[in-house]
């Protein structure tokens, strides 16, 4: 350009930039979705894309609740851009493919997917995860899993209402009422602090039953009054809502009284696009950093052959493929209908790997410097989305204590865990050592030290077994071996020219 600028990382194939992400397509199961997977990293990558993105983000959705006449109708204007992109999610079977096709490598496949079109845009992906994650609640009922699966096949979308005001995390202390009207249905009538994406067809709600706290299917319609849209830090294209329920007719679905664990199959697999949403997020933080580094110089050499700016890339770079890594071998987990294993590692590789996008995000967008801190440039908002997966389905203590729960509950998962970990066992004593001081049991007050620790034992020995030697033994001296504590801090004897080509082969 003349200028010493960069020029936008747009209309690029984000597939064969990306090794680390076509090398585990293949590896773990899905290698035949391959050209869907291209194609849909081709469109999520284009210019249009990226414009429909900006005009969403910055026209934001707007609560209407009464029409002129004052009659409510409790709707939400949204930019034409935004049904662009959420439909192109839904097209591309990343709300329903694994249950409409249940093929082997299935949510490995929609993984892969996914982790493309958050390339176009995060928001969208809030209620395409949420209608993915809901088949399996439902599928506790045979009848509503008949009625409900064919339309969420068709392009029907299933959101959720749980938290209240005075609750959070703590779904139990939930206050709102469920009263039986009689063959199944119950009215519903309280206050939802949360209620995630308010034009869904339908969402699973937690309310207590005369027999405690219980799951409902609540078609969206009479009784749901929308009192507000929350005005979050990011995800700004998406609408969260507020709502109150209003003697709103729903059906129960799971026993009475048995509302956490009708609903604990959406929230696994809502934990599972958390990892993958944050894999996504750091994907495309470091292939912005090494883009803008390959076009920008600066005292006198490109900033990407600077060696401190290759140790700051090539750290971005480590991290991005470690999560990638996990993503799809979590994935793999669903695929196989590997229950211990699944449950175990979705909930430590939510915690570590969300933690990490935020602090991730905010490295990549120092990268650019300036260009990178103005609204112009996508990094603020990758910033601003970047905590979303780390509260969502919950935060680092209520994840870390579910860990600590399941240590001594579910004794078989740490036991699928840990040999998933000793595959690597020989190939690099950082590892070694690693996995002979793995805790087996956790305190409140060690819970998050110990989960960070099982998570990196987790994505070591995938890239150990996988990886090539560059990046894994890269990642053990850095993660395992008492590294620097910021991004940027490789030990000496890391080639991280290397492991920064391969980040972005383009």
């Amino acid at each position: 350009m003349g200028l010493n600028q960069s020029v936008p990382f747009e209309d690029v194939d984000l597939l064969a930039s990306d090794p680390a992400l076509r090398e585990a397509l293949e590896r773990e199961g899905a290698g035949w979705a391959r050209e869907r997977v291209w194609e849909a990293g081709v469109v999520a990558a284009s210019a249009e894309a990226q414009a429909h993105s900006r005009r969403a983000e910055r026209n934001e959705p707007r609560l209407v609740t009464h029409d002129r006449f004052g009659d409510r109708v409790d709707g939400v204007e949204l930019d034409p851009s935004w049904y662009w992109l959420l439909d192109g999610a839904v097209e591309r079977g990343i709300a329903s493919a694994p249950w409409a096709d249940p093929r082997p490598g299935a949510h490995v496949a929609r993984a892969a997917l996914e982790l493309m079109w958050t390339h176009a845009n995060a928001g969208v992906m809030c209620p395409v995860s949420m209608t993915y994650s809901a088949v399996p609640a439902l599928r506790m009922d045979p009848a509503i899993a008949a009625e409900w699966e064919p339309r969420l096949r068709d392009g029907a979308l299933c959101g959720m209402a749980m938290t209240e005001k005075q609750g959070g995390s703590d779904v139990r202390a939930n206050t709102t009422v469920a009263a039986p009207v009689g063959d199944g249905w119950f009215e519903l009538t309280g206050h939802k602090w949360f209620c995630s994406y308010p034009p869904c067809d339908a969402f699973l709600v937690l309310a207590q039953a005369p027999a405690g706290l219980s799951c409902f299917v609540l078609e969206r319609g009479p009784g749901m009054e929308f009192q507000r849209l929350k005005n979050k830090l990011g995800t700004r294209s998406l609408p969260s809502s507020e709502v109150e329920l209003r003697a709103a007719p729903a059906r129960l679905l799971g026993g009475e009284g048995r509302g956490v664990a009708t609903i604990i199959e959406m929230v696994t697999h809502t934990r599972l696009d958390c990892v993958v949403g944050s894999a996504a997020s750091m994907r495309r933080g470091v292939a912005e950093a090494i883009w803008h580094a390959r076009h920008r110089s600066a005292f006198g050499a490109r900033l990407i052959d600077q060696p401190a700016m290759v140790n700051v890339l090539a750290d971005l770079a480590l991290e991005s493929e470690a999560a990638t890594a996990t993503a799809l071998r979590l994935a793999r987990a669903y695929d196989e209908g590997d229950h211990a294993l699944r449950r175990f590692a979705t909930a430590i590789s939510k915690y570590w790997v969300c933690k990490r996008a935020t602090a991730h995000a905010a490295e990549a967008l120092e990268c650019l410097g300036g260009n990178g801190y103005v609204e112009e440039s996508p990094m603020p908002r990758l910033l601003r989305d970047a905590p979303l997966n780390g509260i969502w389905e919950g935060s680092g203590n209520v994840i870390a204590l579910d860990v600590l729960r399941a240590l001594s509950r579910e004794p078989d998962g740490l036991a699928a865990f840990v040999a998933e970990c000793e595959l690597a066992r020989g190939e690099n004593a950082l590892l070694d050592h690693a996995l002979a001081t793995l805790p087996r049991s956790l305190d409140p007050w060690t819970a998050r030290r110990g989960v960070e620790e099982l998570a990196l034992a987790f994505q070591a020995s995938l890239l150990v077994r996988f990886a090539p030697e560059s990046v894994a033994d890269a990642f053990c001296a850095a993660r395992l071996g008492g590294g620097g504590r910021v991004y940027g801090t490789l030990p000496s004897g890391v080639d991280g020219s290397a492991i920064v080509a391969r980040a972005l082969e383009l």
